[in-house]
């Protein structure tokens, strides 16, 4: 059978979501934080230059069949397939990242791909692909609130130059106050993953791209996460943190150990 056909089956299996009933809207909380378990937030394509082109086949190939992870572009991409094979009412939409250490939106321009989901005459964000920052739940563009194992999320209106939302997050045990995750406009939707080339080209060339020169793993463990890059490998777990630094060496032992289909 074709690779693009099986993708139903392959995503519940590389999650390991075990029910084959069809898929609910409330079934996107479980969706969400086992695909943040199970396929990393990772840049080692770009490091090893070795990428292809943004396609159904390439990211259900990259993702499902060789089991390695990918950025937002490849892991939302994936999830909004995956939603519209179970009948959901989505859509993709680029937004712009804030950049906390400068108080600015990147320069980089619309380069993070999330989900918009239309349930019940709401609208959601549904983002599995936000590295550490990732709700873990749908965020209603409504304002409210949701929270999760990873902190608290919300939508805020906000016209600007950058668009017309904000998703705002609040880290657990990370951030005291709301901050600016990135901001977003739901007016230009994409249906066809082939339309983000662009962006997959400008976060593997840009010379401002914080994925082009380092590589960068993270996902979600139990009650915390781990953050592992060749210079450092960090865990959160209930709240304390360890940091470790490290060699070439080391980062292949951690490599095999945490993420070893992004090997």
């Amino acid at each position: 059978m074709p690779v693009i056909n099986n993708l139903d089956k392959r995503f519940r299996d590389r999650i390991h979501f075990s029910t084959s009933s069809p898929l609910t809207f409330n079934d996107l909380d479980s969706i969400l934080e086992k695909m943040a378990h199970t396929i990393p937030f990772e840049n080692v394509c770009i490091i090893e230059k070795r990428t292809k082109e943004m396609t159904k086949e390439n990211l259900i190939d990259k993702m499902l069949v060789r089991k390695e992870g990918g950025l937002c572009y490849e892991l939302n991409s994936l999830l909004y397939l995956f939603l519209k094979k179970n009948q959901f009412e989505a859509s993709l939409i680029q937004g712009i990242v804030y950049d906390a250490a400068t108080g600015e939106f990147g320069n980089m321009g619309r380069t993070h791909v999330a989900i918009l989901v239309q349930h019940e005459n709401q609208l959601y964000i549904v983002d599995g692909g936000f590295g550490g920052n990732i709700p873990l739940k749908p965020v209603p563009l409504s304002g409210e609130t949701v929270s999760s194992s990873n902190g608290e999320f919300r939508i805020r209106e906000c016209h600007t130059a950058h668009g017309h939302y904000q998703l705002e997050l609040k880290l657990k045990h990370k951030d005291t106050d709301w901050r600016i995750g990135y901001a977003f406009d739901t007016g230009e939707t994409i249906s066809d993953v082939s339309r983000l080339e662009s962006v997959r080209v400008t976060v593997e060339e840009h010379s401002d791209s914080p994925f082009n020169k380092h590589p960068l793993l993270t996902k979600r463990i139990n009650d915390g996460s781990v953050t592992l890059t060749d210079k450092s490998f960090t865990r959160w777990e209930a709240g304390k943190v360890t940091k470790e630094k490290i060699d070439g060496e080391r980062y292949n032992e951690l490599l095999d150990i945490w993420f070893p289909s992004s090997n």
